[in-house]
């Protein structure tokens, strides 16, 4: 069996699974870096078992997505600006097409990439699936429309973010308006930043979701989340074909939960005791439903959410890369030893 990955070549995604081939005595996987597969059209041929990982972290292979998905020229971005994500989508369709052409067999599915990459499509899938998350807004043009709505707690998210990049948790209180976010605002472009932010500025507010509005929003609820030692959590959990294996516990002051936002790993014997046996393994079964949802894909990470009390969960997002837990292991495997010893079973 040859084993082949398309990724960026320097990043430590790559590293990590060519490792963990390695450990199970298995050829090192061939690397079909994205500038290529962007640039020159190689990709894995047939024969070959695929793992298409993140296209993330390369400033050049982003501006090369935005650049095939709108037909135009496109610039390198200037760090951490948000812009052009709709382009950025129909770009990674593009390339997704080109490698599922190739006649490569896939361990995780275009079509499953995209659609949880898409985050109202994923929200709608996971719903029609009867997966508990939260209500959903639905289309959104802008401000004035989520100002009008009556909802006083919610969350703007970019219908094809990552990494929290343009997520807001807002709350409306009458004429008050407050908005917690990474997002910053600087001559009239927006940046994700480290820094997580308050502003309590309608019209700042305001046009941050205007500036957003254009690539696609997905509004939710807010789902109130549980916490211990006064930090809320959410869970990272892993599915390695269809079993729910690692997972990480994310900590937070702020809403905003992702850990490279100078966020904590928590305790999961600590959760798990807080949340009881009951409560835990509904919420394990929660996360192997999520990704039922996307049978033809190895893995997925699923972020949960366990409401106050604990009594309840969600699911927040599935995400197609979500599988980087560096030392974080179940049974002695970290999740790309898991992946690939799923593959030789």
């Amino acid at each position: 069996m040859r084993l082949a990955v398309v990724g960026i070549p320097e990043n430590r995604r790559v590293a990590l699974f060519r490792a963990a081939a390695e450990r199970a005595g298995l050829p090192p996987p061939e690397v079909f870096g994205w500038r290529d597969v962007l640039t020159t059209g190689r990709v894995p041929g047939p024969g070959t078992l695929v793992r298409i990982d993140s296209p993330g972290e390369d400033p050049e292979v982003d501006r090369l997505l935005r650049e095939l998905g709108s037909g135009r020229p496109a610039e390198v971005a200037e760090h951490g600006r948000i812009t052009g994500a709709a382009d950025w989508f129909a770009g990674l369709r593009a390339a997704l097409a080109r490698i599922e052409a190739g006649g490569g067999r896939l361990l995780n599915q275009p079509a499953d990439i995209l659609t949880m990459t898409d985050k109202p499509r994923c929200h709608a899938l996971l719903s029609a699936a009867g997966v508990p998350v939260p209500e959903a807004f639905g289309p959104v043009g802008g401000w004035a429309a989520l100002r009008a709505s009556g909802w006083r707690r919610f969350f703007v998210k970019p219908s094809h973010g990552s990494s929290a990049s343009g997520v807001m948790a807002v709350a409306v209180a009458g004429p008050k308006v407050t908005a917690v976010t990474s997002v910053e605002v600087s001559g009239g472009s927006l940046f994700n930043n480290l820094a997580v932010r308050r502003y309590a500025d309608e019209e700042v507010v305001a046009s941050i979701v205007d500036l957003l509005a254009p690539d696609g929003l997905h509004v939710e609820r807010w789902f109130p989340k549980a916490g211990l030692g006064g930090r809320v959590l959410d869970l990272r959990v892993v599915v390695i074909a269809g079993r729910a294996r690692h997972v990480v516990v994310r900590t937070s002051t702020t809403p905003m939960t992702n850990l490279h936002l100078g966020n904590a790993r928590g305790d999961v014997a600590a959760v798990r005791a807080a949340a009881g046996e009951r409560e835990w393994a509904a919420a394990m079964a929660t996360c192997e439903r999520a990704a039922a949802c996307f049978p033809q894909t190895l893995q997925v990470g699923v972020d949960l959410m366990f409401g106050v009390g604990w009594r309840r969960h969600a699911v927040a997002e599935v995400n197609a890369f979500g599988d980087l837990l560096p030392g974080v292991l179940a049974d002695g495997q970290d999740t790309y030893d898991a992946q690939v010893a799923a593959c030789v079973r």
